[in-house]
């Protein structure tokens, strides 16, 4: 019961983090390395509004959702324009500025237990023998939501139609008159506002710690490649599968091996199937 139950709320927890990551990449082709630090500092500037400025809750989480949006716009113009389809010095940027921001937060001495986020459902209940905080449940209440809003969005929205025509074809998107670099912005904020809902449903269930950024990256990671990065049906069957992984070696090995799951699984997929479970078989043509 323990393994269902947890298993299942670890795999909605993994597709929270990962669909942002993932939705960014499929779109603009930007592996936003920078992913972990916009996840931490969303849910911090949640806690700021309603800490130090007093702010309600939902009001915080509007604006931080909307904040960290134009933070991702702002990141593509600022520091990806000149460098879009240069790979290795996207993943340079991108990384070097999230390892920046999360350790001027360290730094700032923004860690210790005062910094959480009240649940958004106190108390728990007993299923089967097991005790779930509610937490939980809003948590995969939110994960089914999300897959259903991103659903809408992607096939009865211009801009979600546009990121659908970007990501199966840039060049043909482009004689069709889409704008490939506001696109791609456009798809960066995006993603941003996704790793801040994340962050806001995931951290009452602790506190907020630096190191959930470094954690939230490789999970992001780890999804997307097992996945595959631009596909969020195989970002979601994956996150089953390492959820599901992460909790079996949790319950029969000890919570200290968890990790070890993430870092096998991109190894494993990048010798066997380096585009993933439903990823676009690029593997012939880059060799070529």
């Amino acid at each position: 019961m323990d393994l269902l139950i947890f298993g299942t709320c670890n795999s909605i927890l993994l597709a929270l983090i990962a669909t942002g990551f993932s939705l960014t990449f499929g779109i603009s082709g930007v592996a936003n390395f920078a992913y972990g630090a916009i996840y931490v500092c969303g849910g911090l500037f949640v806690w700021a509004l309603i800490s130090k400025a007093g702010f309600p809750y939902l009001a915080s989480i509007v604006i931080s959702i909307i904040t960290m949006g134009l933070f991702g716009y702002a990141l593509y113009w600022v520091f990806l324009f000149r460098l879009r389809g240069l790979v290795l010095n996207e993943v340079i940027a991108t990384f070097s500025g999230g390892m920046a921001i999360l350790q001027l937060l360290r730094y700032l001495g923004f860690h210790g237990y005062e910094y959480a986020l009240p649940p958004f459902m106190e108390g728990s209940i007993e299923i089967g023998g097991v005790g779930i905080e509610l937490q939980r449940f809003f948590m995969i209440g939110i994960g089914a939501a999300l897959v259903l809003f991103l659903y809408f969005f992607t096939h009865h929205t211009r801009l979600g139609l546009a990121f659908r025509g970007m990501s199966q074809d840039e060049r043909t998107a482009i004689t069709l008159g889409i704008d490939s670099d506001k696109t791609a912005a456009l798809a960066l904020a995006f993603g941003s506002s996704l790793a801040t809902v994340a962050s806001i449903t995931i951290l009452p269930l602790g506190i907020i710690d630096i190191d959930r950024g470094f954690d939230a990256l490789i999970f992001a990671l780890a999804v997307g490649m097992v996945g595959g990065l631009e596909s969020v049906p195989g970002v979601i069957i994956a996150s089953f599968i390492l959820g599901f992984s992460q909790q079996f070696v949790a319950v029969f090995f000890g919570s200290a091996y968890t990790m070890v799951v993430f870092l096998s699984a991109i190894i494993f997929v990048l010798a066997v199937k380096p585009a993933g479970i439903l990823g676009k078989f690029k593997e012939l043509e880059e060799r070529v």
